[in-house]
């Protein structure tokens, strides 16, 4: 859980810069307009980044935390299989959000919906025999522990 709020850190630039260039590009003058198009621009955007850093292993957060996805064999991730992922991983935020739009529920409730969904679908993942996500069971990924090697040391040829 502590990579993935750390992801949420990291994610924060990437809004940033990402919703400042489509700003400027479409000329946005107000934070409503063209909102469902600045989504759709995130949506994308964000499918880049992780199909990206995962089909090379890790994000940066995951490097910190000495995680790994791979594939059910425990080779490294396709473009196609990471786009899957990426795709299956909104499982965690579209059904809240989709009851919260089809109730027209205001900001704080959806909040409350969206953090217990999350909680209850990050608990389930300690009832499967290898503790995956749902996400990563029908994506054919899994996350394990990845030890970078250790750095070899250099020899000094010289000693003064």
């Amino acid at each position: 859980m502590a990579c993935w709020l750390y992801e949420g850190m990291l994610m924060f630039g990437v809004v940033f810069i990402s919703g400042y260039l489509f700003s400027t590009l479409t000329q946005t003058r107000h934070a409503l307009d063209n909102r469902h198009m600045q989504q759709a621009f995130l949506f994308v955007v964000f499918g880049i980044y992780f199909t990206w850093f995962w089909a090379k292993g890790q994000t940066l957060a995951m490097k910190t935390w000495h995680i790994r996805v791979v594939d059910r064999h425990g080779a490294a991730l396709t473009q196609p299989r990471a786009l899957l992922r990426y795709t299956l991983s909104w499982l965690w935020f579209l059904p809240p959000l989709a009851v919260g739009g089809l109730y027209g529920l205001p900001g704080g409730e959806l909040a409350v919906i969206v953090i217990g969904w999350v909680a209850i679908w990050a608990t389930l993942s300690r009832f499967h025999p290898q503790h995956q996500f749902l996400h990563d069971v029908l994506a054919g990924t899994r996350l394990v522990h990845h030890k970078p090697a250790e750095p070899t040391k250099r020899r000094k040829f010289w000693h003064p």
